[in-house]
């Protein structure tokens, strides 16, 4: 499933900056970003916009990975961020997981470490769950998968 969940994000903003899912279950979800050339600011440190990127990213995916085996989706309505600490190269990974699940909104925290595992940003994203009519790939995709996936 997260091969095919990553091809998902091709031609997107995520393939963009090279964010790749590493694992997705039930309020869980891992994905890793570059730091390099595509997520840097000019004085080549991390775009604090590349982390909410990655941030909105993995609740996103994560909050539609709840909802979508009922017909649902879901869309960001609010994001904030704390940037700790500066990155200049390597990876980040960014941990997300619920930290409310209602009928019409999910919240979720989200934790950024860089290669040594140290914090580099916090973030909270709300989302508001909408109807889904479209029948996308993706919500087949994991109205099929009732488990946690880990590369």
């Amino acid at each position: 499933m997260l091969t095919q969940l990553n091809e998902f994000m091709k031609e997107t903003l995520c393939e963009t900056l090279g964010i790749e899912v590493i694992e997705c279950g039930d309020g869980r979800l891992v994905a890793t970003m570059p730091v390099d050339n595509r997520t840097h600011q000019p004085v080549g440190l991390l775009h604090g916009g590349a982390s909410v990127a990655l941030a909105e990213t993995i609740a996103s995916i994560g909050g539609y990975y709840l909802v979508a085996r009922n017909g649902l989706s879901v869309v960001g309505q609010e994001i904030n961020a704390n940037h700790l600490r500066s990155v200049t190269s390597g990876k980040v990974k960014g941990v997300g997981e619920i930290m409310f699940q209602g009928k019409r909104s999910q919240v979720w925290g989200i934790s950024i470490f860089d290669d040594a595992d140290r914090l580099i940003c916090i973030s909270r994203c709300t989302l508001a769950v909408i109807e889904n009519n479209v029948g996308d790939p993706l919500q087949k995709l994991f109205s099929s998968v009732q488990r946690i996936i880990k590369a």
